[in-house]
């Protein structure tokens, strides 16, 4: 019929209603969701139903169900890293469509990792310099792939390092794009060199606690990327 509604399924509604006590925090990490046979019951759904919305929701990171005597489906904890695969579906999508180019993702870097920087330079613990120090390449020696891969790790480090979770999660799908094979065939001479010098230098920053400094250098870092890859 003309102008008529197609109702979701049974098990999407009931993941719906579940998503939203999580999401709006009726429903805290760590809390027991009700047993399925009190959420059939409570929904006039059937087991299966009800095992197909949970199962829905644990494929999106938002419960964990256990077996045993003291199982059930709990709440899950947070994971940022967990929480931004859903993030980056969407994002690879938006990136290789005709709406969003090289140019918007450059300015969304910009404004997340110089301020980032400037919080990760406060905040910033020893072991997060431990972890950046690991993310270091050697232009000389290793493949693009490799440096391409150490790239978007110091990146993520210095996030992690904010002390903000959510820094880690817009992050994470961020340094997972990629970059057309036109602007990876078209990087000039010497660019890992100077990428490798930019990580160093905002190493320096960040072990120094300079905050005004490591902003610095997150900018520069990203004015030369945008002007080598232009």
């Amino acid at each position: 019929m003309t102008g008529s509604t197609v109702r979701p399924p049974a098990y999407q509604q009931l993941a719906d209603e579940l998503r939203a006590d999580i999401t709006s925090g009726r429903l805290q990490p760590g809390e027991r969701l009700p047993p399925e046979p009190e959420l059939c019951v409570k929904i006039g759904v059937s087991r299966s139903t009800v095992r197909e919305a949970l199962r829905l929701l644990a494929s999106q990171h938002l419960i964990v169900t256990t077996r045993g005597v003291t199982g059930g489906s709990f709440v899950a904890h947070p994971d940022a890293e967990q929480l931004a695969d859903g993030l980056s579906t969407g994002f690879a999508l938006l990136t290789h469509s005709a709406d969003v180019g090289l140019a918007d993702l450059l300015e969304l870097r910009r404004a997340l990792e110089v301020p980032a920087a400037g919080l990760a330079a406060i905040r910033r613990a020893d072991s997060h310099l431990t972890e950046l120090r690991g993310t270091l390449f050697d232009p000389a020696i290793d493949d693009f792939e490799t440096m391409l891969s150490a790239h978007s790790a110091f990146h993520r480090a210095i996030a992690k390092a904010t002390g903000n979770p959510l820094f880690e999660l817009v992050s994470l799908p961020l340094y997972q794009a990629t970059y057309g094979e036109e602007v990876i065939g078209g990087l000039p001479d010497g660019y890992w060199a100077r990428i490798d010098a930019d990580h160093r230098a905002i190493l320096d920053r960040l072990s120094l606690r300079d905050a005004e400094g490591a902003s610095r250098a997150a900018a520069g870092h990203l004015e030369y990327i945008a002007d080598a890859i232009r």
